[in-house]
C-alpha cells in the first residue's frame, strides 16, 4: 500500500509516526519547529487519515507499510519516532529481525507490552453517533460529550472529521476496523532480536502508560534505551508540553547524530 506522507525541512530523516485515532497531521507544529535542521516525514499509518484502509491490521502489517514506504522513498538511515499506537510501530520496525531498521528511536508514552481495553467509551460514542444526523463539527462535537466527557479527547478525534466527496461529514479513520480488531492494537511487539540503536523513552509524569514494572521489558528488547519524563504533561507529551518536548527530543537528536 502507498501511505499518505508529508514532508517538512531538510537535513538527516526523522520519521514520526501518531497514535490511535490520530493522523500525521498531529505531529505538525513539532515537524515545523524540527524542519530547520532535520527532514521531518509526517505519515499517516494504515486505517488513519488518507493511507488505505486495510481489513487486517496487525504491527508486523503496519512496520511493513511503513518499511515499504522508506524504500520506496530511498530512506536507509532514519530516526523514527513513534506515540502510542505508533510508538508500537516504531518498535515493531526496530525489533524485526529484517527490514529497515530505524538508527536511532524515540517512543512516546508507551511500552512494549500488552494493554487491557481501555477505549471502549471512546468506540462506543463513535459507533453510535450517526454522522448523517448532523450539520457541523459543533453538533458532532455535542453529541459526542455524553460518551467522551474529556473535552481534549473529543478535540483530537473531531480533528479526524471531515467531509467526502459527496459532501458527508465522515471520519478519516476505519472505525469499523479499528473497533473490530481493537486486540491486534492492544498487543504487544513481535520480538525477534534487540534493538542495539540508542533508544529514548518519553513519559509524560501524569501518564499511567509507562510504569516501573515495565523497565525490565523495555531493557530486554533496548538495551541502549535511556528515559525522561516531562512534569505536567499526560499521555500526549508532545502537545500538553511542547517546548519541554523538544529540548529533550532535540538532545537526544545531537547527541546521537
Amino acid at each position: 500500500m502507498e501511505l499518505y506522507s508529508d514532508t517538512l525541512g531538510a537535513g538527516p530523516d526523522l520519521v514520526i509516526l501518531h497514535g490511535l485515532f490520530g493522523s500525521g497531521d498531529n505531529w505538525r507544529s513539532i515537524a515545523k519547529s524540527l524542519s530547520e535542521h532535520y527532514r521531518v516525514h509526517l505519515l499517516d499509518l494504515p486505517n488513519h487519515g488518507r493511507s488505505p484502509w486495510v481489513k487486517q491490521q496487525s504491527y508486523p502489517v503496519f512496520a511493513r507499510a511503513v518499511t515499504d514506504w522508506m524504500i520506496s522513498q530511498g530512506i536507509e538511515d532514519t530516526a523514527l519516532l513513534g506515540h502510542s499506537m505508533g510508538g508500537k510501530v516504531a518498535m515493531q520496525m526496530a525489533l524485526n529481525d529484517a527490514g529497515s531498521r530505524p538508527n536511532k528511536l524515540i517512543i512516546v508514552d508507551i511500552a512494549p507490552r500488552a494493554y487491557p481495553p481501555h477505549h471502549q467509551d471512546i468506540f462506543r460514542a463513535l459507533s453510535t453517533t450517526d454522522l448523517n444526523q448532523f450539520k457541523n463539527r459543533s453538533e458532532v462535537d455535542e453529541a459526542l460529550t455524553d460518551g467522551i466527557e474529556t473535552t481534549g479527547i473529543r478535540q483530537f478525534i473531531l480533528k479526524s472529521l471531515y467531509r467526502n466527496d459527496e459532501g458527508q461529514l465522515a471520519w478519516r479513520f476505519n472505525l469499523e476496523a479499528l473497533q473490530q480488531q481493537y486486540d491486534s492494537i492492544a498487543r504487544e511487539p513481535d520480538f525477534e532480536r534487540p534493538f542495539e540503536g540508542p533508544t529514548l523513552f518519553i513519559k509524560g509524569m501524569n501518564s499511567q502508560y509507562i510504569q516501573t514494572s515495565d523497565q525490565s521489558a523495555i531493557t530486554e528488547r533496548f538495551p541502549k534505551a535511556t528515559a525522561k519524563i516531562i512534569e505536567g504533561a499526560g499521555h500526549w507529551p508532545h502537545a500538553e508540553k511542547p517546548a519541554a518536548f523538544l529540548r529533550i527530543l532535540e538532545r537526544f537528536l545531537e547527541a546521537n547524530n
